[in-house]
């Protein structure tokens, strides 16, 4: 699988993954790092930013397998720079707490409702 740098020509698809307008994804390819995972289509994404020594994973989309592979990216960011990590995920994706887990994160709380819906808040501090 190949991992790469968005462009603003991904929009349409990444839209495609989260149910959001496609000027919001492109607006996420100019203010944030978003690499996707693919091949031939892309499969997944991920977007994070840093600020004030902590990376912070603001959104990952995709097929479950890829959310290892996805997660490495502000991972390497991360311990290239020096900087502790976090992410927030819904209760309801399992598929993705367990990632995080397994990735090194530990869950240190609850985070802030999305959409009405309440998410766990994870941290690594390298």
């Amino acid at each position: 699988m190949e991992l790469r740098d968005a462009v603003e020509a991904d929009a349409e698809r990444l839209a495609s993954l989260t149910d959001a307008p496609q000027d919001v994804m492109r607006n996420l390819v100019h203010d944030r790092t978003v690499r996707v995972a693919g091949d031939e289509d892309i499969t997944g994404f991920v977007s994070f930013d840093a600020r004030q020594q902590t990376v912070y994973v603001t959104q990952i989309e995709g097929t479950p397998d890829v959310y290892p592979e996805l997660l490495e990216e502000p991972l390497r960011f991360a311990r290239a720079e020096g900087m502790d990590i976090e992410l927030f995920a819904l209760d309801s994706e399992a598929d993705l707490r367990e990632a995080a887990l397994e990735a090194g994160f530990e869950e240190v709380g609850p985070g802030p409702r999305f959409e009405g819906e309440a998410t766990t808040r994870y941290r690594l501090e390298l």
